[in-house]
């Protein structure tokens, strides 16, 4: 793989701040969707309950995603402020911009990766 050009290092840039915002606020908004559910039947019928349950669940499950991801964004923005950003961090080898395109938080190449998915 070939070493990520000035431009290609900069587009990329910009894609992991994207993606920084955009988490920060899914987390926001998550945050008030992954509350306890109101269990007064006063409120909301069972179905209702069980239904804001199941809402509450996905929230938690999407909250805990985006946080796993952000981790990876922080870690890329900061490979980036390095000089190390574009570098697998198993072998040391170029990671291809096309990865890096579908997946700016990308830590490792696509044949290290196989390797750890295959595990």
């Amino acid at each position: 793989m070939d070493e990520l050009t000035e431009a290609q290092a900069q587009a990329l840039h910009a894609a992991l701040l994207a993606l920084k915002e955009q988490l920060e606020q899914q987390l926001q908004q998550a945050e008030s969707a992954a509350k306890p559910v109101q269990l007064d039947q006063t409120l909301l019928g069972r179905v209702s309950r069980m239904d804001a349950m199941q809402q509450q669940s996905v929230a938690l499950s999407t909250k805990g995603h985006a946080n796993v991801t952000l981790k990876k964004v922080l870690a890329a923005l900061n490979a980036h402020a390095k000089g190390e950003y574009g570098y697998c961090r198993r072998c040391d080898e170029p990671i291809g911009f096309g990865r890096l395109q579908a997946q700016p938080e990308s830590s490792l190449c696509l044949k290290c990766q196989s390797q750890i998915d295959d595990q």
